[in-house]
């Protein structure tokens, strides 16, 4: 598998990961997303750092 294939497939994953909790909780789905509207831009980059280094720790133990 090329590079482009893997990545195509990474962005489908999550494309198909992040439609999940919308289609199964809408309502939780619009108050976990209003709670983190409340967040502090420091609090948002920490969450994503979080899940970058989580990524990066999967990737690494696949």
């Amino acid at each position: 598998m090329d590079g482009m294939s893997s990545l195509g497939l990474a962005l489908a994953l999550v494309l198909v990961i992040e439609g999940l909790l919308p289609l199964l909780a809408p309502n939780l789905w619009r108050r976990v997303f209003s709670q983190m509207l409340q967040l502090r831009d420091g609090q948002l980059r920490f969450c994503g750092l979080l899940s970058i280094i989580v990524g990066a720790l999967v990737l690494a133990l696949l």
